[in-house]
């Protein structure tokens, strides 16, 4: 399996920066933060540090969206009932994708990206549409899945597609027929493209994050106890949203580094993930997948921020770690292995290129 470190483009450049603060990774920008400080500084503060208002570009889908000068509200995060929700969906559609895939194509491998889509989908539109019947949240699902496939290829080009290309036609179609499913929907939290936003992104994230826990999983056998420190140590290696991004409104100063208005300021978890001031362990053995160093307490999970912070953190957080630790503990009680070599997918956030899997039963404990 690839690791980023080894990963070109953007993504190498990000982790080859120096840890030294505020970086320019080109002439004019973007700027990149580079200590824990400074990044909690840029999430915080939306009145310096504006939300981007154009999801089908900036790629980021993590977090809810604020009430900036860009306009977007903030939603609340998801309370424990609605949590509860979204799992017991998940622990019916988890198995049932399986038997499908089994019934359909017997014998042959399983692809994460494609088998999480469903249980995944399934059980966020669960959680945030708890007003709506099974039959309503289903069809939602489906939509968002459906303006998910088709902001991809917007996303991913190299440059903005034309406001009329085919690409940004078939967005802006699955888009309105989500945003108008879920105006008819009861209790939506928001408008429906803010709703719409929050959906993808509860939808997407945990997908990437659940193939990658596979991915770590199948070459790292878990041992008893240690499914909650896969989820944390997957978030830290291979965190989906690794960078997010914010629009200065003014000039700033960023620990001596002034950064004038309108740059682009960039946060990245992957980054911060390698830390060794926020994660335990050996500092040379830090890339390497080692649930079990999240038994020292001495570092908190999480302090490098893979939800986010501030009035933009993502409010499905408890619920994505919810999906991810049943996954591992499903995982845990199995043979994983993978049938192909698994690649990095920087087109829309990080995603396993591909990952598929066998699955097998196991015989002997957990060790």
């Amino acid at each position: 399996m690839d690791s980023a470190e080894s990963a070109p483009g953007r993504l190498g450049a990000v982790l080859a920066a120096p840890r030294s603060g505020v970086v320019a990774l080109g002439p004019h920008g973007p700027w990149l933060v580079t200590t824990p400080g400074q990044a909690r500084a840029v999430l915080t503060d939306p009145d310096r540090f504006d939300f981007p208002g154009d999801v089908s570009r900036s790629g980021d889908l993590s977090a809810s969206r604020g009430d900036t000068r860009s306009g977007h509200v903030v939603f609340a995060p998801l309370d424990r009932d609605q949590v509860a929700s979204g799992l017991a969906v998940f622990d019916e559609e988890w198995p049932a994708a399986l038997t499908e895939h089994d019934r359909r194509t017997p014998g042959t491998p399983y692809d994460a990206m494609v088998l999480l889509r469903r249980p995944v989908a399934r059980a966020t539109t669960a959680a945030v549409l708890t007003g709506a019947p099974d039959a309503q949240r289903h069809a939602v699902a489906d939509l968002v899945l459906a303006w998910i496939d088709a902001l991809a290829p917007v996303i991913a080009a190299r440059r903005p597609p034309g406001r009329w290309s085919r690409a940004r036609r078939r967005e802006r179609e699955a888009r309105l027929a989500l945003e108008d499913t879920l105006a008819e929907t009861p209790a939506l939290p928001g408008t429906p493209a803010e709703a719409a936003a929050v959906l993808a992104a509860g939808i997407q994230v945990p997908i990437a994050a659940g193939a990658w826990l596979l991915a770590h999983l199948a070459q790292h056998p878990l041992g008893a106890g240690e499914a909650v420190h896969a989820v944390w140590e997957t978030l830290r290696l291979t965190p989906p949203t690794w960078v997010t991004a914010r629009i200065t409104t003014r000039e700033v100063d960023l620990d001596g580094q002034v950064v004038p208005s309108g740059a682009v300021v960039l946060v990245s978890p992957l980054l911060l993930g390698r830390l060794p001031d926020l994660v335990p362990g050996d500092v040379d053995g830090l890339p390497g997948f080692d649930p079990g160093r999240w038994r020292d307490d001495t570092r908190r999970p999480g302090a490098w921020l893979p939800f986010g912070a501030g009035p933009h953190a993502c409010p499905g957080r408890n619920l994505g770690l919810a999906l991810l630790t049943h996954l591992a503990e499903w995982a845990a009680v199995r043979h994983i292995s993978l049938a192909d070599h698994v690649g990095i997918d920087q087109s829309r956030g990080l995603s396993p290129l591909p990952c598929r899997f066998r699955v097998a039963e196991r015989t002997e404990p957990p060790p």
